[in-house]
C-alpha cells in the first residue's frame, strides 16, 4: 500500500497533529434496526409483485409475505441518512412516457434529513433501490419550519403533499411530459419566496400556523366549483396552545396555480381531540377523520360545505350514530390573524378547564371533554384500506386496546351504509397496519415483535407468523461462543408487556436437528440421491471416507444400506448419482459401477434378493467424474481423456455401461458440473428460449448434454454432447489472478464449478486456493460481438467468457453445494466457514451461516426436513434447516416486566436480568436468574415496594461471586431537565451468587438454543432443550395460535438470592463499577464513592473516598487504574486513585459538553463515548497537543462517528474481529496490529435494535479506506441514496476538523460491485471537500482493496 508521509502530517481540515496514540477506527452494523417506523405497499419489482417496504430510520427493507403468511426479506440497505417518511407512486404511462420500463411499477417516495424528496426505484442489478431523482427542499438537517416530516400521494399519482414540522406545506406536481426532474411544479404553502413566479400569495389569509397532524387528499379530478380546485387537500391541523385540532381544507387553483385556504370544519373542534384522516378509496370526496372514541366519514365533495355523513363510535359494536348536529354544514371561514375562527374561540372557552390537564400529563392524547374522561375512550391507532377494486370500501382499525375490527362502507346514491365489526381480534397495539391482496394483514408494533394475520370470512382472523423487531435494546452482553467461534449477545428488548430477552448471532439463523457422535473420521464427500427423477425427496445419503464408502437411508431414521444398494465399499467415492430411474452411479479412481438397489434399501427398489451391478474400468486412473440424465462424464489423468458413458438395457434387470465417445485433452481435469436441465447455448447467444425441461428430449438427439469442467490450464470450459455431433468446446473463462505485489497466486486450480441461469448465464468457480470467480458472456447483443477463442472439438466457434467478479472466500479449497436442482438455487460456498451464495445478484454477493466451520455439506430432503442441510464438522454429522421464518437470527424469551440490564455469570453459565415495570402486587423491581438452555427461573431478588433496581455489576471477591445492585427509592424522576440529581435514595446491595448450583460444566452454548429434534436415528445424538418448564406464545397471539417462535419463562418455585450486605446512600444509585479486584466505585446522583471490601466473611463494604461533579453521574467504567464517569452533561471525565491517601483526583475532562448514554476504556488514554444524540466519539488524552493546559478541556476527540440513533449500551467486544484469512497477511507488516483488534473492538447497541461494531484499523488501512470511501460516496451506484453528503451526515455534530470514523457499510458496497464498475468507482477523483490524505499520485489497485476489505467483511460477518 503506498502512503504519502508528507500529506500525513498536515493535510485537509486537520488543523491539530494527530495524536500520538495513532487511533483509526472502522465502523460497521452487523445488525440493522430492526424498529419499523413506516411501511408502504407497492408494486416495486414488477407491475404484479406485492412489495412492502420498511422505513427504519437509517435503513430501508425490501419485504414480501408469502403464501404461507411468513416475512421474507428481499433486500435491506442503509441509506446513510434519517428517514422522514415514506409514500408510494403509481407510474403509469400516463404519467410518464419517457421511461417504459417503469410503466406498471411504482416509484418509492422518500422525504429524509437531506432536505430533499427523492425517487428512488428498484434496481435488479444492484438488488436495491436507486436514486432515479432528488427535488431540493430545504438545507440539510430539517429544521422545524422546513419541509421534511410528512408526505400524501394523489390517488392518480398527480401530486405529492409534504409537510414541516411547523407552518408550512407544499404540493408538487409530476410531470407527464418526457424530462429530467420528474417533478415539474412546487407550490408552497405560505408561499416561501413572494418573488418566484409559480407562488402567488394567498388570496385569503397566509397565516395559517400549526403543525399538521395528518393530511390526505379528498378529490379524484377537477372539482365542479366555480374556482376550479385541484387537487384539494384535507389537513388536521394543531395549534399550539389550543385543546382541540382543526379540520381545514386546502387546493390549487388550476388557472393560476396556487395553494389557497378553502375551508373549514368547525366541528371538529368542537368534539373530540381529532387525530387522523384517510381518503376513502375509489369514492373520491369522501375521508374517515379518526378522533378520540369516535370516528367521522366526512363528505368533502363540495370543499365549500363539507358535511358529516356519520358517525362511527370506536370499539362498540355497530357502533353507527345518525349525523344529528354534525349534519350542519360548514362553509368557507374567513381565518383571523392568529388563525382563528370564531366557531373555534367559543368551543375551544367551554373547554379551557381541560388545558391543565393536558400540559400536566404532557400528553396531547390525555383530554377531558367534560363527559368522560380520556382513559375511558378509545381510539385507533392504526388502520389501512383493502385492496380491492370494488364500488365499496373495508377499513380494518387496530384500536389502543389492540382491538381489531373492520369497517365496511358502502355508498350509493339513495343512502350511504357503514357497518362497524364485532372485534375480531385482540392483540398488542400496532402502530401500523397494511392490508395485502389474500385477505394478510401486516400488524406493526412499536417496541415489540409485529404479526402477520390472515382474515378469512369463515374462520375470522387468524394468526400466521410474527415479524421479530428486538428494539428497543436497553442493554446487552457480549459472550464468546467457543464451540461455533463466534459471539452470542444477550440483548435486552421491547418494553413492558412484550419486553423479552433476545439472543443474537451474526448470520443466517439455522434450526438445529440432529448431531452425531464424533465418529465420522476422514470423510472426503457427500451426496444424496434420489431413487427416481420424479421424487421429491431423498433416498440415500452417500458418505465416502479416505478408503471406504458408506450408503445411508434417508427417512424417519438413518440405517446403513451399502449393502443393498450396490455401491463398492471398499473404495474412496468421487461422484454419485442417479442416471436414470432406480439406477445409481458409483465413481471411484478404478472405475464405474452401475447399481439397482433392492427393496431392502428402498421401497421403490428392484425386488431382488442381491443388487444387480455392473462396472467399466478405463486404462487409467479417473481423476474426476460427475453423473447427468442418460449419461456419465468421467475424467482420466496422464493420459488425460474425457469419456461420455451410456447404458444399454438388455432386461429389466440386466444394463450394462458403455462408451459412447471419448475426447483427448491437453490438460488434467479437477472438477466437473453436469446441470439437471438442458441448456441450449447457441440460443442463450442470442436470447432465445434458453432452458427445457428436465425431460424434455432434444429433436433428433437421444442425448443432449452442457456441462462446465474445471482444468489445471487452469481454466474453465463449457462443452456441450450430442450423439450426432460429439463434443463441442461452448466457452472457456482463463484463471488469470494477479496478486497487490503482481506476482501469480498458486494453486489457482478450479475445486468446484456451478452453472447457474437466473436472468443471466454466468458460471461459478471455487479455487483451491480460497478464491471465487464469476464469469459471464461478453456485454453484446449479436453473436458477430463476441470475443471468440481458436476452435476446438466441433464446428461451433467458443466464446471467450469475461471474469466480472472475485472474491476470496478464505484459504482451503471453496466447494460449492446448491440448494436445489436447479439452475437458480442459492448455493452454500464451504472453505473456512460456510456462506449462502444469492445466485440472483448481478456480482458475488453472499451471507454468512450462523454455523462452525464445515468441510463437506450436502442439501437433504425429506418428509421431516424438506429443506435441510447435512454438515460434517468436528468428525461429526450436523443436519440443520435454514430457518427462513426469521428475518433476524435472533431467539426469543418473553420476559415479564422490561429487562433493563443482563449480565452473563461465567462460571455458572447463568444469565442475570434487571427488571422493571412487574405489575406484582408487593414489587415492581427485581434482580433474577435464570438458565439460559431451559429456561428456568433460577432465583431472584425482589425490591422494597416503590424502589426500582437500575444497576448491576459482578465481582469476585477472593472465592465468592457477587452481584452488586444499585436502587433508586424514589418513585418518581430521579433526574432534572437541567442535569441536577434530585433529592432521593438509593441502596447499595450485595447478593451472593454462590447459593445456586451451577449448570453442568459439559454445557455448550452452541445447544441453548436450537429447536429439540424432529428426527430420530440410532447414529445421531439430539441437540435440544433440556427438561423445560416452557411454553410458547407468540406475541399477541390467542392462545390458540400455532408457535413459531417465542419462549415464556415460568416463574416458579424460584428461590431467593441471598443479600449479604446493604447500605442506604444520599442519591439514587445509578452505576456502579469494580475497580482493582477488591474495590467498589458506586455514584449517587453526582457523588463518587469509593468502596473496599473488607476481608471477612461475609464481606462488608467501608467507604474510602467520595467526590462530587456538577451534573448526575450515568456511567462508570474502569481500565487498570483509571477511571471514567459519565456526566449526563458534562460528558466524561478522567479519575485517578490513590491507595495510600484515599483520594480522588480528577486528570482530564470532556472538550465539549455531552448528554452521555455510556462509555468503556481501551486502555489508560483512550475511551469511547456514546451520546443521546446518536454520536460515537473517541477520545483519548494526549499529553503534548497545543492548548492543552487548560484542566478543563485536555481530552482529544480522535474521531467520531453519527449514527442517527442513540446507543444505549458500549462495551468491548470479545472474538467480533476474528481473522478469517490470516494467510493474507504474512507478507503484511501489520499483522501485530490486527491480533490487537481482538481486544479493542467495540460492540454498541442501539434503541433502534441496531448492532454496530467499531474496528481499529492500521494508519495505512485508514488512508486507503478514506480515498475508497470518498469514491464511493461520489458513485452514482453506491452514494447516498436519498442525496445526502456522506462526510456532512457522519460528522453531523462532531467539532469542524475531527475526522469521522470508517463508514464500513459504505465500504463494503465496493465487494458487490463488478470488476468494471469496481475499476470505475476507483477511476473517479477524489473530492476537493473531503480531500483524503492517500496519496492519489499513485493509483489504487482493485485487488488492493478487495483484499483490505475481505478482512472486514469476514471478520464482522
Amino acid at each position: 500500500m503506498m502512503v504519502s508521509e508528507e500529506k500525513d502530517s498536515g493535510s485537509g481540515s486537520h488543523q491539530r497533529p494527530l495524536p500520538r496514540t495513532g487511533a483509526h477506527y472502522l465502523a460497521k452494523y452487523v445488525l440493522r434496526g430492526s424498529a419499523v417506523l413506516q411501511a408502504v405497499q407497492g408494486h416495486l419489482r414488477s407491475p404484479t409483485s406485492d412489495d412492502i417496504v420498511f422505513g427504519k430510520e437509517t435503513s430501508l427493507e425490501l419485504v414480501v409475505i408469502g403464501d404461507d403468511g411468513i416475512v421474507r426479506s428481499i433486500c435491506e440497505q442503509p441509506v446513510f441518512g434519517i428517514i422522514k417518511d415514506l409514500a408510494i407512486v403509481g407510474w403509469t404511462g400516463k404519467s410518464r412516457q419517457s421511461w417504459p420500463q417503469m410503466i406498471g411499477k411504482d416509484l418509492l417516495v422518500v422525504l429524509s434529513d437531506s432536505g430533499k424528496l427523492s425517487f428512488l426505484a428498484f434496481s435488479f442489478e444492484m438488488h436495491r433501490f436507486l436514486a432515479v431523482d432528488h427535488i431540493q427542499l430545504s438545507k440539510p438537517g430539517n429544521s422545524i419550519h422546513h419541509i421534511g416530516r410528512m408526505l400524501a400521494v394523489d390517488p392518480d399519482g398527480y401530486f405529492i403533499a409534504a409537510c414541516g414540522f411547523e407552518d408550512q406545506f407544499a404540493l408538487f406536481s409530476i410531470s407527464t411530459y418526457a424530462g429530467d426532474s420528474i417533478i415539474d411544479e412546487k407550490m408552497f404553502y405560505p408561499p416561501e419566496n413572494k418573488g418566484e413566479v409559480c407562488i402567488v400569495k394567498d388570496t385569503v389569509r397566509t397565516n395559517i400556523r400549526g403543525t399538521i397532524w395528518s393530511m390526505c387528499f379528498v378529490s379524484h379530478g377537477t372539482d365542479h366549483s366555480s374556482k376550479g380546485y385541484y387537487p384539494i387537500l384535507a389537513t388536521i391541523m394543531h395549534r399550539k396552545g389550543r385543546l382541540r385540532n382543526e379540520l381545514l381544507l386546502f387546493g390549487c387553483t388550476l388557472r393560476t396555480r396556487v395553494v389557497q385556504f378553502i375551508s373549514s370544519y368547525p366541528e371538529a373542534e368542537s368534539g373530540p381531540l381529532t387525530l387522523s384522516i384517510s381518503s376513502v378509496p375509489h369514492l373520491s370526496g369522501f375521508a374517515v377523520v379518526f378522533r378520540i372514541g369516535d370516528a367521522l366519514l366526512m363528505d368533502f365533495t363540495d370543499p365549500y360545505c363539507v358535511r358529516c355523513v356519520q358517525r362511527i363510535n370506536i370499539g362498540l359494536p355497530s357502533g353507527i350514530d345518525e349525523p344529528d348536529s354534525f349534519q350542519e354544514s360548514s362553509r368557507g371561514m374567513d381565518i383571523d390573524d392568529e388563525g382563528m375562527s370564531n366557531v373555534a374561540v367559543c368551543a375551544l372557552l367551554e373547554l379551557s378547564d381541560s388545558a391543565a390537564a393536558m400540559a400536566k400529563d404532557n400528553d396531547p392524547m390525555s383530554i377531558d371533554n367534560g363527559i368522560e374522561t380520556a382513559s375511558t375512550l378509545k381510539h385507533v391507532c392504526a388502520c389501512s384500506w383493502e385492496p380491492s377494486e370494488s364500488e365499496g370500501a373495508n377499513l380494518i382499525l387496530c384500536l389502543d386496546t389492540g382491538e381489531i375490527y373492520v369497517l365496511e362502507i358502502h355508498l350509493t346514491i339513495e343512502e350511504t351504509r357503514v357497518f362497524l365489526s364485532d372485534c375480531l381480534y385482540n392483540c398488542v397495539p400496532c402502530k401500523d397496519l397494511i392490508w395485502l391482496k389474500g385477505g394478510f394483514i401486516v400488524g406493526l408494533v412499536e417496541m415489540g415483535d409485529g404479526l402477520v394475520l390472515k382474515l378469512d370470512h369463515d374462520a375470522g382472523v387468524i394468526f400466521q407468523s410474527s415479524i421479530q423487531n428486538i428494539a428497543p435494546i436497553l442493554d446487552c452482553s457480549v459472550v464468546d461462543d467457543h464451540d461455533e467461534k463466534q459471539d452470542l449477545i444477550f440483548s435486552c428488548s421491547g418494553m413492558s408487556p412484550v419486553g423479552s430477552l433476545r439472543i443474537l448471532r451474526s448470520g443466517l439463523s439455522v434450526e438445529k436437528l440432529v448431531k452425531t457422535a464424533p465418529i465420522y473420521q476422514g470423510i472426503t464427500g457427500t451426496w444424496t440421491l434420489m431413487i427416481k427423477k420424479t421424487d421429491i425427496y431423498h433416498s440415500f445419503l452417500v458418505l465416502s471416507f479416505v478408503e471406504e464408502t458408506r450408503v445411508l437411508s434417508v427417512g424417519l431414521s438413518f440405517f446403513d444400506a451399502t449393502d443393498a444398494t450396490g455401491f463398492h465399499p471398499d473404495v474412496c467415492t468421487l461422484a454419485c448419482g442417479l442416471i436414470s430411474d432406480g439406477l445409481l452411479v458409483q465413481i471411484h479412481r478404478a472405475g464405474v459401477k452401475l447399481c439397482l438397489p433392492t427393496t431392502a434399501a428402498h421401497v421403490k427398489g428392484f425386488p431382488l434378493s442381491l443388487p444387480f451391478c455392473t462396472s467399466w474400468c478405463p486404462d487409467n486412473s479417473i481423476s474426476s467424474g460427475a453423473v447427468g440424465h442418460n449419461a456419465i462424464i468421467v475424467a482420466t489423468s496422464i493420459p488425460c481423456f474425457l469419456f461420455v458413458l451410456g447404458v444399454r438395457s438388455s432386461t429389466t434387470y440386466q444394463h450394462e455401461l458403455y462408451e459412447i465417445q471419448r475426447l483427448k485433452l491437453q490438460h488434467e481435469v479437477s472438477c466437473i458440473f453436469i446441470p439437471k436441465q438442458e441448456i441450449n447455448f447457441k440460443e442463450l447467444l442470442l436470447d432465445g428460449d434458453i432452458v427445457k425441461k428436465d425431460n424434455q428430449e432434444t429433436p433428433g438427439d437421444a442425448l443432449h448434454l452442457t456441462f462446465v469442467i474445471g482444468t489445471h490450464v487452469p481454466s474453465v470450459e463449457v462443452f456441450s454432447f450430442t450423439h450426432n455431433q460429439g463434443f463441442r468446446f461452448l466457452a472457456t473463462g482463463e484463471i488469470t489472478i494477479e496478486n497487490a505485489l503482481g506476482t501469480p497466486l498458486s494453486s489457482c486450480i478450479p475445486e468446484d464449478v456451478r452453472l447457474i441461469l437466473v436472468d443471466r448465464f454466468y458460471v461459478l468457480a471455487g479455487l483451491r486456493n480460497g478464491m471465487l470467480l464469476r464469469y459471464e458472456l461478453p456485454q453484446s447483443s449479436g453473436q458477430s460481438s463476441f470475443n471468440y477463442c481458436p476452435k476446438k472439438p466441433g464446428n461451433f466457434r467458443s466464446v471467450l467468457l469475461q471474469l466480472t467478479a472475485i472474491r476470496r472466500i478464505g484459504k482451503t479449497p471453496v466447494v460449492l453445494v446448491s440448494l436445489r436442482d436447479s439452475l437458480d438455487a442459492d448455493v452454500v460456498v464451504l472453505s473456512e466457514r460456510p456462506w449462502l451464495l444469492h445466485v440472483a445478484r448481478h456480482s458475488i454477493a453472499y451471507t454468512s451461516i450462523s454455523f462452525q466451520s464445515a468441510t463437506h455439506a450436502t442439501c437433504v430432503s425429506s418428509f421431516d426436513c424438506p429443506n435441510g442441510i447435512l454438515f460434517v464438522a468436528d468428525n461429526r454429522l450436523h443436519l440443520v434447516e435454514l430457518d427462513h421464518r426469521k428475518r433476524l437470527n435472533a431467539r426469543k424469551f418473553s420476559i415479564e416486566g422490561t429487562p433493563r440490564k443482563v449480565l452473563y455469570h461465567k462460571e455458572s453459565k447463568t444469565l442475570l436480568i434487571l427488571r422493571t415495570g412487574l405489575r406484582d402486587a408487593s414489587f415492581s423491581s427485581d434482580i433474577c436468574r435464570l438458565d439460559p438452555v431451559s429456561g428456568i427461573l433460577l432465583s431472584k431478588f425482589a425490591c422494597e415496594p416503590g424502589e426500582t433496581a437500575k444497576c448491576m455489576q459482578i465481582m469476585r471477591i477472593g472465592y465468592q461471586h457477587l452481584l452488586v445492585v444499585g436502587t433508586s427509592q424514589c418513585p418518581g424522576r430521579i433526574i432534572m431537565p437541567s442535569g441536577e440529581a434530585e433529592s432521593a435514595k438509593g441502596r447499595l446491595i450485595v447478593l451472593s451468587l454462590d447459593n445456586v448450583q451451577n449448570s453442568p460444566e459439559s454445557r455448550s452454548l452452541i445447544s441453548n438454543f436450537s429447536s429439540p429434534s424432529r428426527i430420530s436415528s440410532p447414529l445421531h445424538e439430539a441437540v435440544g432443550h433440556a427438561t423445560e418448564r416452557l411454553s410458547c406464545a407468540s406475541v399477541g397471539s390467542s392462545p390458540e395460535d400455532v408457535c413459531n417462535d417465542g419462549i415464556i419463562i415460568e416463574e416458579m418455585e424460584a428461590e431467593h438470592l441471598r443479600v449479604i450486605y446493604q447500605n442506604q446512600l444520599s442519591g439514587a444509585v445509578l452505576a456502579i463499577c469494580p475497580f482493582l479486584d477488591r474495590y467498589l466505585l458506586a455514584s449517587a446522583g453526582n457523588i463518587l464513592n469509593v468502596f473496599c471490601f473488607v476481608t471477612d466473611n461475609p464481606p462488608r463494604l467501608r467507604k474510602h473516598s467520595v467526590t462530587k461533579t456538577r451534573f448526575t453521574i450515568t456511567c462508570l467504567t474502569t481500565y487498570y487504574t483509571r477511571i471514567v464517569v459519565g456526566d449526563c452533561r458534562d460528558g466524561i471525565l478522567f479519575y485517578s486513585y490513590t491507595d495510600e491517601l484515599r483520594k480522588l483526583e480528577q486528570l482530564f475532562s470532556d472538550p465539549a459538553q455531552r448528554l452521555v448514554a455510556d462509555c468503556t476504556l481501551l486502555n489508560m488514554d483512550i475511551a469511547v463515548v456514546s451520546d443521546r444524540r446518536g454520536s460515537i466519539s473517541v477520545l483519548s488524552n494526549v499529553d503534548d497537543l497545543e492548548g492543552s493546559e487548560s484542566p478543563e478541556k485536555n481530552l482529544f476527540v480522535n474521531c467520531s462517528f453519527y449514527m442517527g440513533e442513540t446507543v444505549m449500551s458500549i462495551q468491548k467486544g470479545l472474538s467480533s474481529y476474528r481473522l478469517s484469512m490470516d494467510g493474507i497477511l504474512d507478507e503484511s507488516d501489520h499483522s501485530d496490529i490486527v491480533y490487537k483488534s481482538l481486544y479493542n473492538s467495540i460492540v454498541a447497541s442501539t434503541l433502534l435494535g441496531s448492532v454496530l461494531i467499531l474496528v481499529p484499523v492500521t494508519r495505512e488501512e485508514h488512508y486507503l479506506f478514506e480515498a475508497v470511501q470518498d469514491k464511493l460516496a461520489g458513485h452514482p451506484l453506491t452514494a447516498p441514496v436519498m442525496g445526502n453528503d456522506h462526510k456532512e451526515f457522519r460528522g453531523r455534530g462532531s467539532q469542524v476538523g475531527v475526522p469521522t470514523i470508517l463508514d464500513g457499510d459504505m465500504l463494503i458496497q465496493f465487494l458487490e460491485l463488478t470488476i468494471e464498475q469496481q475499476e470505475a468507482v476507483l477511476s473517479l477523483p477524489c473530492s476537493e471537500k473531503n480531500s483524503p490524505t492517500f496519496d492519489s499520485s499513485h493509483p489504487i489497485s482493485v485487488d488492493q482493496v478487495i483484499q483490505a476489505l475481505e478482512r472486514i467483511h469476514h471478520a464482522l460477518s
